[in-house]
Formats: structure tokens, C-alpha cells, sequence
């Protein structure tokens, strides 16, 4: 009997003993658990592993080599968990329910694209995180905001970023520069979508005639037929709303054709430096979709450091921005001071942030602080539209010659 009470009392001891070690564990945490799901393979891993993974390394280095992220008396620095979503929903949904429900993260930042932001943000907000949606484009953002207030967008509305194509187009119009006529594409996906639909209205409202407006399969490889059609109409301006890859082919297409309106305005990854690598002096004169300014201390910083980890420059548009969500994301845990995710989601909505593109402060969940159209000027992607904002370029136009 003594010794089965022995045993007992070992037992309990034991099983004291092991909780009391989670519980000192527990009360002991010294690292922030971060992961994310990115696009490594598939289509979008082009993006992905230009404008958001990069960014995601660069901040992990810079605040665990500043010790960590300071969180109540101490600082705490960053453990990472990744995963690659391989371009695909369904995988990426997966593997965010991962990172909340076994690998227990403290925050999950988010993946690449409008479509795969969009898919996850109802899962987000089921599991308490904040969203800080940077590559994600749509007009419903306000409405996706009041019923997820996790979620934020960044870069603008696709009507916000369409309105500084228009002012720029309206503008070299009235001066005399371009006629009215316009040739546009578009990608087959929700971002082409949802860009295109604001550039129709818009062009037609401005009384520009839309000469060509067709839409391609996501995933083309041959765009030479989309660009010889666009070219058959004589455009004054063509506007592409295009992924990477399509960015790079419809450049490439236009310049073996000759295809070379008085304005040359293509998608994402025209702010890319491997755009400018590829097409070198050609790159000269074509406009795209957002930019950064050049002269902005921060963005000056931002683009050496970034060369200095990763080997190359940053792109000129999403990446600053995607680097000064992640500021952003920091500031609002050190003012908290501790993981608490939803206290977090409030002072993000509600607080003003010192970034690398200046003052960043949210309304209704979206950022402000962005710019709608860059063109390649003389090396630099330089910021022109809104032509009211501080640091804009004005627009070289017509477009010089293909090199």
C-alpha cells in the first residue's frame, strides 16, 4: 500500500512538476512566432519573390538584429514559419489555418495578389489576425474593411490608381501632346478585372475613344497577337493592366513589333529593377502602375538596405509600401506592449506611424500615403501621379524610341 502511495505521490509530483514547466514557459516567452503562406512556385512567385518575400526577410534581419521588438520591459525577437502556398487558394488557406491552429503563431502576414489576399481574409478575421493586405486591389476595400477590421489595403483603389492614369492622359491631352485614341488590355483575373472596368468608365467619361479593349487568359506565354491587334488601331496611348510576367511580354512583344505609342503604360512590374535590367535604355519613357519618390530620405535608405541583404534593388512601388506595413505592424505592438492581436488591429486603424514613406495613418482601413503612376526617368522610377503630391515628377512624354 506504502508503495503504491509512492508511486501516487510520484506521479503527481511529476505531472506539478511538468505544468508548472509549461507555465514557466508560457509566462517565459522571449520570441514572437511570425509566419506567412507566399507564392515560392507557380505563377505568382514572380511577384511574390520580388515585392513580398524579400520584404518579409529584410524586416525579420533588421528588428532581430535591433534585439527584437520591444514588448513590455523587454524585447523579443522574431522565430519564423513559412510556407509555400504555390500560387494556389486553396493551398494558401490551408496553410494559414496551419500557422494558427498547430504551429500557434503570434501574427501570420499575408500572402501575394488581389485573389489570394481576398480569399483569405474571411479566414483571417475567424482567426483574429490582423491582415495587412499590401498587394490586395479592390473598390469593395471599405465595404471588406467594416466587415473584417483586420484586414487593410495599401496601395489605393483600382479606381484611385485609374484616376491618376486619367488626370495624367487628360492632362497631356489638353496640352496638346497625345489625341484621344487608346488601346487597352487586360489580365483575366481580378485584378485585370477590377482595373479594367474603372479605366473604361473613366476613359469614356474623360471622352477618350476606346479603340481596343480586350482582356487575356491569365498565364499567357505568346502576347505578340494582343499587341499586333492593339497596334492596328493607331493608338495614342496604351494602357495595359497586366501581372509581371505579362509586363515583361507585352514590353518585349511591343519593342520586337515596333509598337511604340506616344504613351507606353503597363502593370505591375514595370517599377520592377529587373524590368529596368532586361530592357535597359528602352525602359526609358514607359509609365506603370504606382511608384515611390527617388528624393524621399526614407525610400533613399530603403533602397541601398534592401540591395546591401538581399543582392538586389527593391521595386519602386509595393516594396517601400510592403516594408512600411511591417513598421507599421512593429509600432503597434511596442505601443500596446504585449500580444494582444485585437488590441493591435485597433491601434493600427487608429494610429499615425513614422515610415520610410512618411507618415502613414489609415482611414477606414486603407492607406493613404500611396502614388497611382510611376515612368522611368533617366534610371529612377519616379512618381508623377498624383501630380499634386510632394516629390511628383512631371510626365516625359512622347515616349522616346525603342533602344
Amino acid at each position: 500500500m506504502n508503495t503504491r502511495r509512492a508511486a501516487l505521490f510520484r506521479t503527481i509530483a511529476l505531472a506539478v512538476a511538468a505544468i508548472w514547466g509549461i507555465s514557466t514557459a508560457v509566462q517565459a516567452q522571449d520570441t514572437i512566432k511570425i509566419g506567412w503562406a507566399i507564392s515560392k512556385t507557380g505563377p505568382f512567385a514572380a511577384g511574390a519573390n520580388v515585392t513580398t518575400l524579400p520584404n518579409y526577410q529584410v524586416w525579420v534581419k533588421d528588428v532581430n538584429d535591433a534585439g527584437g521588438i520591444k514588448v513590455g520591459g523587454k524585447k523579443m525577437k522574431l522565430q519564423v514559419i513559412e510556407y509555400d502556398d504555390r500560387s494556389n487558394s486553396e493551398e494558401m488557406i490551408k496553410a494559414v489555418e496551419r500557422l494558427a491552429t498547430q504551429d500557434k503563431v503570434d501574427f501570420i502576414l499575408p500572402p501575394w495578389s488581389t485573389g489570394l489576399n481576398l480569399a483569405a481574409a474571411p479566414v483571417f478575421h475567424r482567426l483574429g489576425y490582423p491582415q495587412l493586405a499590401v498587394t490586395a486591389n479592390t473598390n469593395d476595400a471599405v465595404k471588406f474593411t467594416s466587415r473584417w477590421p483586420g484586414l487593410s489595403f495599401w496601395l489605393g483603389l483600382p479606381s484611385e490608381l485609374v484616376d491618376g492614369l486619367l488626370e495624367t492622359l487628360t492632362k497631356l491631352q489638353k496640352e496638346g501632346k497625345i489625341g484621344k485614341k487608346i488601346a487597352m488590355v487586360a489580365v483575366g483575373d481580378q485584378f485585370g478585372i477590377e482595373q479594367s472596368k474603372a479605366a473604361r468608365a473613366g476613359l469614356t467619361k474623360a471622352g477618350f475613344d476606346l479603340a481596343y479593349d480586350k482582356s487575356y487568359p491569365f498565364g499567357s506565354q505568346d502576347l505578340q497577337p494582343v499587341v499586333k491587334d492593339a497596334m492596328a488601331t493607331k493608338p495614342d496611348a496604351f494602357v495595359a493592366f497586366s501581372y509581371p510576367p505579362d509586363t515583361f511580354g507585352l514590353t518585349a512583344a511591343s519593342q520586337v513589333v515596333g509598337f511604340n505609342p506616344k504613351v507606353f503604360f503597363v502593370g505591375v512590374g514595370t517599377a520592377f529593377p529587373a524590368f529596368k535590367g532586361k530592357f535597359g535604355a528602352a525602359a526609358e519613357g514607359i509609365m506603370g502602375i504606382g511608384a515611390s519618390d527617388p528624393n524621399l530620405e526614407g525610400i533613399k535608405w530603403y533602397i541601398q538596405h534592401h540591395k546591401q541583404i538581399i543582392g538586389r534593388e527593391p521595386d519602386r512601388w509595393a516594396s517601400p509600401i510592403t516594408y512600411a506595413s511591417l513598421q507599421v505592424l512593429q509600432q503597434a505592438i511596442e505601443r500596446v506592449g504585449k500580444i494582444d492581436r485585437p488590441a493591435i488591429i485597433k491601434e493600427i486603424n487608429a494610429g499615425s506611424f513614422d515610415t520610410i514613406i512618411g507618415k502613414v495613418k489609415l482611414e477606414k482601413g486603407l492607406n493613404r500615403n500611396f502614388w497611382a503612376v510611376g515612368q522611368w526617368q533617366g534610371g529612377n522610377y519616379v512618381g508623377i501621379a498624383p501630380a499634386s503630391k510632394q516629390g511628383a515628377g512631371a510626365p516625359m512624354v512622347p515616349k522616346p524610341a525603342w533602344k
